[in-house]
């Protein structure tokens, strides 16, 4: 059966909010997650970074209240990038990459 819209924007909140309380156990990860925003019948590039157990847009304006979704737009995330922090300007921070939406649900996978 084919899932629709509205349940994989309800799996991909929901996974944002699981990986956001990982982040929080583990401070020195920074989980970069890109995707698209369906807007109008068209693809916008979207990226989340998540640090710290909070997730912050630098493409996309992004909701702050925890008791509101994170975004307000349809969306579909679709690659995973986990970095040590703090950030350096070379790529000695890159730890590994997962298109898998499940795959930092694991913590171990962000060791």
């Amino acid at each position: 059966m084919e899932e629709t819209l509205a349940s994989l924007k309800m799996k991909e909140i929901d996974l944002l909010n699981k990986l956001e309380k990982i982040s929080s156990f583990i401070p020195n990860r920074i989980l970069k997650v890109e995707g698209f925003i369906l807007k109008e019948n068209q693809k916008e590039h979207l990226e989340i970074i998540i640090f710290k157990g909070i997730s912050s847009s630098t493409t996309h304006p992004i909701e702050i209240d925890l008791e509101k979704n994170v975004m307000e737009f349809k969306y579909i995330l679709t690659n995973f990038k986990l970095f040590k922090s703090p950030l350096k300007g070379t790529n000695d921070n890159f730890i590994r990459e997962n298109k898998d939406s499940v795959f930092f649900l694991n913590q171990k996978n962000w060791i």
